[in-house]
């Protein structure tokens, strides 16, 4: 099953059904107005909505029409609560000049609690008051959970993992700099995030998902050129791992997002879904990084193609511009 929200009818958007090949939609907001308000009670708004996609994809819904993803927010405009981590062992070596994995990262995620009242549309332009805090994206799977009760196991956790799509963890590089030190997690660099136009359920992703990880490559393109194309399968920890984490002294509301890290992999070739990560190589092989952060005016395009070439979730295509 595959579910997108509409910019409209009101803070939370409009709740949709998706055709798998993203060219049909058909309203699922008589079940549930958005898709906020579907996890209030989702294990009788999952039926429906399942029950909805078949009718899309059999053809039987005549009142179909075409799916424009620039008519899209983030599936969840905002949710109950934003957690993301890192669990890529080559970006972790990376972004602290080479210093191996502490016994710590091998054992469990790190994970901070970012905002959630509000995320931009995957088309929605990144505003940002200056260049100077050296703004980055990064692109990573994350998933949407039913109730997760406290102190789940992974196993329990990955039962209660409902949705996955991708997002842009916007990062103010500068900003960050600034706040790493006072060891009190992130606030002013990390902006609103956005995700991919469309959410999907684990089934959809066939093989590509297994091990609570997702086994497709991120494609990032930075002003039309390919950037890097990681695959996001290479993680040290499952999202599953990370969900349980997250649920070890306090219960997850339904519809808790979490994120899984920037994509990176062992092999530099595969390129990289973060600026940070490619000047970090830069620096340690010739002693500077040339690759400049984002300016006004430039555009990231993140999104992930299944084995057919076809797009899974929609694509995040966000340009920086000066705010106000």
């Amino acid at each position: 099953m595959k579910l997108a929200t509409l910019r409209e009818g009101g803070r939370d958007g409009t709740l949709v059904v998706v055709s798998r090949d993203l060219k049909k939609m058909t309203s699922a907001a008589d079940i549930a107005p958005s898709l906020l308000a579907a996890f209030e009670d989702w294990g009788r708004n999952k039926k429906l909505l399942e029950d909805r996609y078949k009718h899309l994809m059999d053809g039987t819904i005549k009142t179909a029409q075409a799916f424009d993803e620039k008519l899209c927010h983030s599936p969840m405009p905002r949710s109950f609560q934003w957690l993301d981590g890192t669990a890529y062992e080559s970006h972790r070596y990376r972004m602290t000049k080479g210093k191996p994995a502490p016994e710590w990262f091998l054992k469990d995620p790190a994970v901070y609690q970012g905002r959630s009242d509000g995320f931009l549309a995957p088309t929605q332009d990144v505003p940002a008051a200056t260049e100077d805090w050296a703004i980055d994206f990064e692109g990573e799977v994350a998933v949407v959970t039913d109730f997760v009760p406290y102190g789940a196991s992974p196993e329990m956790a990955a039962s209660k993992i409902e949705l996955v799509m991708l997002v842009n963890d916007v990062s103010m590089r500068a900003l960050q700099q600034e706040e790493l030190p006072r060891s009190f997690g992130f606030t002013r660099s990390k902006p609103a995030s956005s995700f991919t136009p469309v959410a999907v359920t684990p089934d959809e992703l066939g093989g590509a998902w297994r091990d609570s990880r997702l086994h497709l490559p991120i494609r990032c393109t930075l002003n039309g050129k390919l950037f890097g194309d990681p695959d996001a399968g290479e993680s040290v920890h499952g999202l599953h791992k990370m969900v349980s984490y997250c649920a070890m002294t306090q219960a997850l509301s339904a519809g808790t997002i979490v994120g899984g890290g920037t994509v990176s992999n062992q092999d530099a070739k595969r390129g990289y879904a973060t600026i940070a990560e490619a000047r970090s190589v830069e620096e340690a092989a010739q002693g500077v990084a040339k690759t400049p952060y984002m300016r006004f005016g430039d555009r990231i395009r993140i999104e992930m193609m299944d084995a057919a070439g076809q797009s899974v979730f929609g694509a995040i295509d966000q340009k920086i511009v000066k705010a106000g």
